[in-house]
């Protein structure tokens, strides 16, 4: 596969045994992510290794197929550095992909692809200041389906109904909580596996935000909570007339979270069925 000689676009395949060795850290990312921190200290073979993959100069990884289809997951950059991380796991997973910063394609663009899924990444400020992700959880959700991270968890819960508010803890920067959620197939955190085996156990997530989706007024007809806090703040969503559009306010691609890539496999299960 070639590489894209473009300012903006970066071609790459994941190697099935080694997952995707392309880590880029382009300086188009604005916000510091805790995993990303800690690749930047990897050893001088293991970035000579990466740069004989994948040269830094953009932001569009494409990962080897998975299934045999080989239409790919767009991820929707809102200018954060862990869409990185949500690149490696999706590599990882051998699922091909490309990485659009909000502002570089329209809605009809992304359509026109015929994506396998939209993924919309986590971002600062609020889902209004997200470029095309409102629409894209809108307009792409219900046919190609949409996995909202953070600030696209938040996108989910606007566009359908419900408010995005200040969290009542505060913020959260680099911090663990306590999950729950619920255990029903088809959401994106069923079959967690579990170090004790008692029933609904909570697991640990990394939360970097400020906003939630309120509680208060929540569109009961248009979403499901699947996962909460002990204080009851909402952890995540899943639309009940299309199951393939879900949200998580945590970061399954944080390596504080407890089985990340168990969540994101579901999700790429979830759109290849």
């Amino acid at each position: 596969m070639s590489v894209a000689a473009t300012t903006t676009t970066t071609i790459a395949k994941a190697s099935p045994a080694r997952g995707l060795a392309a880590r880029s850290t382009a300086a188009t990312t604005t916000t510091g992510g805790l995993g990303l921190g800690r690749r930047r200290r990897s050893s001088d073979a293991a970035r000579r290794r990466r740069r004989g993959v994948a040269r830094r100069v953009g932001v569009v990884v494409l990962a080897a197929a998975s299934k045999g289809d080989d239409r790919p997951v767009v991820i929707i950059d809102n200018y954060d550095s862990f869409t990185y991380n949500l690149s490696q796991y999706l590599g990882d997973l051998g699922c091909e992909h490309v990485v659009y910063k909000n502002d570089e394609k329209t809605v009809a663009e992304i359509a026109a692809m015929n994506p396998k899924g939209v993924m919309v990444s986590p971002g600062p400020g609020r889902p209004e200041d997200s470029g095309i992700s409102l629409e894209a959880c809108e307009k792409l959700g219900p046919e190609f389906g949409v996995f909202g991270v953070c600030m696209g968890h938040q996108c989910i819960g606007q566009v359908f109904g419900g408010t995005v508010v200040r969290a009542p803890c505060g913020l959260m920067h680099g911090k663990s909580s306590p999950v729950w959620h619920t255990e029903e197939e088809g959401q994106l955190l069923h079959g967690l596996p579990r170090r004790v085996p008692i029933s609904r156990r909570p697991f640990e997530a990394a939360r970097y935000h400020s906003l939630v989706i309120s509680r208060e007024g929540f569109p009961e007809d248009e979403l499901e909570v699947t996962a909460w806090t002990k204080d009851q703040t909402i952890m995540a969503v899943k639309h009940r007339k299309y199951p393939k559009i879900q949200g998580v306010q945590f970061h399954p691609e944080s390596i504080i979270t407890e089985n990340g890539l168990h969540i994101i496999r579901n999700w790429v299960n979830l759109i290849d069925a």
